[in-house]
């Protein structure tokens, strides 16, 4: 039912944020919500290729099964490398799922734009992390 990413690759030195965004294959929507177990008939929304929203009516079908657990990255001040809650909560995630073998989603928030137009504010890893719908 979940989804397994190929190993991770280590690259040296670190490739640059649009030769690692130009990579990848975005993975559909749809797909990942068969890979999720969702029928994507009666409890899927698709919003184009790569958006959807998942109906409330799945929380029903689910509900004798046993909940998973919720951590939020937050609050936290970036080490001076730029590592702060993006790096941390895309570690946590790739921990959890690769070295532990467990079934993984990870939300992140659209980071603040202030930095990018030279003016004070936070954003995801001062520009040391990326994500990217995979």
């Amino acid at each position: 039912m979940a989804y397994r990413a190929d190993d991770l690759v280590c690259l040296t030195p670190v490739p640059s944020d649009i030769d690692i965004a130009q990579s990848v294959t975005p993975i559909s929507a749809a797909e990942l919500c068969k890979k999720m177990g969702l029928d994507i008939d009666t409890e899927v929304d698709l919003y184009g290729r790569y958006k959807a929203k998942i109906h409330l009516s799945v929380l029903d079908r689910l509900k004798d099964r046993k909940n998973g657990n919720y951590i939020v990255v937050a609050g936290i001040t970036p080490t001076p490398l730029g590592e702060g809650k993006t790096t941390t909560t895309v570690g946590l995630c790739q921990a959890l799922g690769k070295h532990l073998n467990q079934p993984v989603f990870t939300t992140v928030r659209q980071p603040s734009m202030g930095p990018t137009f030279g003016m004070k504010g936070g954003a995801a890893g001062g520009g040391k992390s990326l994500t990217d719908d995979l």
